[in-house]
């Protein structure tokens, strides 16, 4: 049995995880799902956006879904990754049929460093004319993330790693980065191509060659910018999954947010946080049912005939969940 601890949080967050979770529960698998509070609407009732009962719910489970947070964001999510020690984002940008994607053969994954960079939220007021933020870049951090993204691309047969940096600029902080990457990436020489590309040029190339990348390295805001990029390049932030891994633990969230625009309406796309549960079932090591999972929901990207409002159709949320059950 997993003990899988499920945090709908905000807006559609919690209408894409009602989708995802009655899919995963025709799985077959025994999965226990455990409720947590978090989010705008926990801060209104609860007096705090993330109580520690759900902080340990994610710490005591063997996986956690979490669906989305509004003006919370950063108190939530930003504070689990952190608490659970998840270091290493991953964000795969995957071309579909029927999802507006601006090419069809795209399908790299984006290794985004989680724990330090800009996102650390070291900011103080300088003089009455401005303010400071710190940027914190270590080598055990990025050697850890490179590393990281370097046997992810030996595991899944990908041949080439890109580290992305900044490096004719932030001299000392992401000329370290990039010092730590020919370093790591000597251990797989022969194996896995290393190349690298200032962030700027790496923004162009994605519109210009997608095809060209594998896996992407880089810090923290970077690659946060880069993978909403890329979720253009696919049909919106509706079809980007994520996951977010430690040593002991591991989160999975669509990139989406709560879209106060469309909540209640039930046509938000629960396409991303089903795809976030299959790199869960990946995760978890249960690969013949992600492979069923994301064979059911290309089967219905196919045919094209139950889709929500942001991909073409006129369904609704639940709509698409039972054409994937129908399909699995």
């Amino acid at each position: 049995m997993y003990n899988i601890a499920v945090i709908p949080g905000d807006g559609i967050g919690k209408e894409v995880m009602e989708a995802t979770i009655t899919v995963l529960k025709s799985l077959g698998i025994n999965f226990n799902f455990t409720y947590g509070e978090a989010g705008d609407e926990c801060l209104k009732n609860n007096g705090e956006a993330l109580p520690k009962e759900t902080i340990e719910l994610a710490k005591n489970s063997d996986a956690c879904l979490f669906g989305a947070a509004g003006e919370t964001a950063a108190d939530v999510i930003v504070r689990l990754r952190q608490e659970l020690n998840l270091f290493a984002n991953l964000r795969p940008v995957k071309s579909y049929p029927n999802t507006n994607a601006l090419f069809e053969d795209v399908d790299f994954m984006i290794v985004r460093e989680n724990t330090e960079g800009m996102y650390i939220a070291k900011e103080e007021e300088f003089t009455e004319e401005g303010a400071i933020a710190r940027r914190i870049i270590t080598k055990k951090a990025e050697k850890r993330i490179i590393d990281y993204a370097f046997q992810y691309a030996k595991s899944n047969n990908k041949t080439k790693v890109t580290g992305v940096h900044k490096a004719n600029v932030l001299k000392i902080t992401d000329g370290l980065f990039r010092e730590i990457f020919y370093e790591v990436a000597k251990d797989y020489e022969g194996e896995i191509e290393a190349e690298d590309f200032y962030v700027d040029a790496t923004a162009m190339y994605l519109i210009t060659r997608p095809e060209s990348f594998e896996v992407i390295v880089t810090t923290n805001l970077f690659g946060d910018i880069l993978s909403d990029e890329g979720a253009g390049l696919v049909g919106g932030l509706g079809m980007i999954p994520s996951g977010n891994i430690g040593g002991n633990g591991a989160l999975f969230e669509p990139v989406h947010g709560s879209a106060p625009d469309i909540a209640g309406q039930g046509i938000a796309n629960p396409f991303a946080m089903m795809l976030s549960a299959c790199m869960m079932l990946n995760y978890l090591e249960e690969f013949e049912a992600e492979e069923r999972l994301n064979n059911a929901i290309l089967k219905v990207l196919n045919k094209a005939e139950t889709l929500t409002p942001d991909l073409g159709g006129n369904s609704s949320t639940m709509e698409v969940c039972e054409a994937v059950i129908s399909e699995l």
